[in-house]
């Protein structure tokens, strides 16, 4: 079956738009923001309310697209959000994590909530609470509990590596509702950051991507609505973790785009400096029998290639209603292991340039790091690609 890699003439737009924000507003203010961590990047707010009205039209495009009966494929929402969080990583991962109405929570909620709850919901700005103290990517070992309490749920527990949560106005929480069930009884809520019993206890310091805040957010007896529990309140030990997983079949391309940006953008920074030393890429040529650093650089490219090809397979997967799991965790492994060699390998071959702040190469090398680590390391996205592949269940391959 021929395959078509173009994309599609609609997003057009969605590229160039995104592209003129990462050049022109995330790139000048890039190395500001990375020198004051925790300090609120006001200039987002003018582009949270251009994107606001953009997600307007552009989910009516895609509604549009998906009702084409005759259409023999989708390219829809899934596909529009891995291209724009490419475009605006290129010019900086931790600014596009800070836009308001964008946290990785919104994702949670267009992947698992009710109509009615999209519609609810449709306009916060919500984190995602995953993590805790006892667990890093193993988001099946879930503490936090949510007890049934009349119409509410009470939650208790701990999190951290919040991006977001010290500045959205939601947070999504996983949170268990029965610990004698299992995985299957691990649920997602919305819950206001204002409600009772929610507090940010700290702010993080980190390596990379600074301008966005990380917080360790507590909740202690936080009651919230039973309608703020996403998708369906039932257990079921035959889909058991499906539920919560369809999160990260949704957000896995998206973090590999936010890599491929970001790798992009060293690619580019790394050619022209070869070229300013005299070093030219000649494609006709074998690798092999060019200077060193040019060979390593189409090695480089290579991958990064490969890695955009697995991302975009699994958002359009996506987008068709296909099964992605797989897909989504090779897209993830693939470029995140590849982002953070193209970054490191272009501060080697930089030298001085890339060791300083000349250049935003060692901030990438920094930055690039965490595209490897959240939403699933790279051991827990082999063994979720080994599990599909072998036809293997969680308790049979751990």
């Amino acid at each position: 079956m021929a395959i078509n890699l173009e994309l599609p003439k609609k997003f057009d737009s969605t590229v160039e738009r995104t592209h003129m924000a990462a050049e022109h507003l995330f790139r000048p203010i890039s190395r500001k923001y990375d020198k004051a961590e925790h300090e609120y990047p006001v200039e987002l707010d003018e582009l949270a309310k251009l994107a606001k009205k953009g997600r307007g039209s552009e989910k009516s495009a895609d509604s549009e697209t998906a009702s084409e009966n005759d259409a023999p494929s989708v390219n829809g929402a899934n596909m529009r959000g891995l291209l724009s969080a490419l475009e605006m990583s290129w010019g900086d991962v931790g600014l596009l994590l800070s836009i308001p109405g964008q946290g990785l929570g919104n994702a949670a909620i267009a992947a698992v909530a009710t109509p009615e709850q999209l519609e609810r919901f449709g306009d916060v700005w919500a984190a995602m609470a995953i993590t805790e103290p006892s667990f890093g990517s193993d988001s099946a070992a879930v503490t936090t509990t949510a007890t049934l309490d009349g119409d509410d749920y009470i939650l208790n527990g701990e999190k951290i590596f919040v991006t977001a949560g010290s500045r959205a106005d939601h947070v999504v929480v996983w949170a268990t509702i029965d610990k004698t069930v299992g995985r299957a009884a691990i649920k997602s809520f919305v819950v206001p950051m204002t409600t009772d019993g929610v507090t940010v206890a700290r702010l993080e310091h980190k390596l990379g991507i600074k301008a966005s805040d990380t917080a360790v957010v507590r909740f202690e007896n936080a009651r919230v609505p039973a309608e703020n529990l996403l998708g369906s309140p039932e257990i079921d030990t035959k889909k058991a973790f499906g539920g919560v997983m369809q999160t990260f079949d949704n957000t896995r391309p998206v973090v590999a785009a936010m890599a491929i940006g970001l790798g992009r953008a060293a690619l580019e920074e790394l050619r022209r400096m070869l070229e300013d030393a005299g070093h030219e890429i000649d494609y006709d040529s074998p690798a092999a029998g060019q200077h060193a650093t040019v060979a390593e650089y189409i090695r480089l490219e290579s991958d990064w290639e490969a890695s955009w090809l697995h991302t975009v397979r699994a958002a359009w997967m996506a987008d068709n209603k296909q099964p992605n799991s797989a897909e989504a965790s090779m897209s993830k492994a693939k470029a995140g292991r590849t982002v953070t060699e193209i970054t490191n390998k272009a501060v080697e071959i930089g030298a001085t340039a890339g060791f300083s702040e000349t250049s935003l190469l060692e901030k990438w090398a920094r930055d690039s790091k965490i595209l490897d680590i959240f939403e699933g390391t790279q051991q827990i996205q082999q063994l979720i690609i080994a599990r599909r592949v072998l036809g293997k269940s969680s308790a049979d391959l751990k």
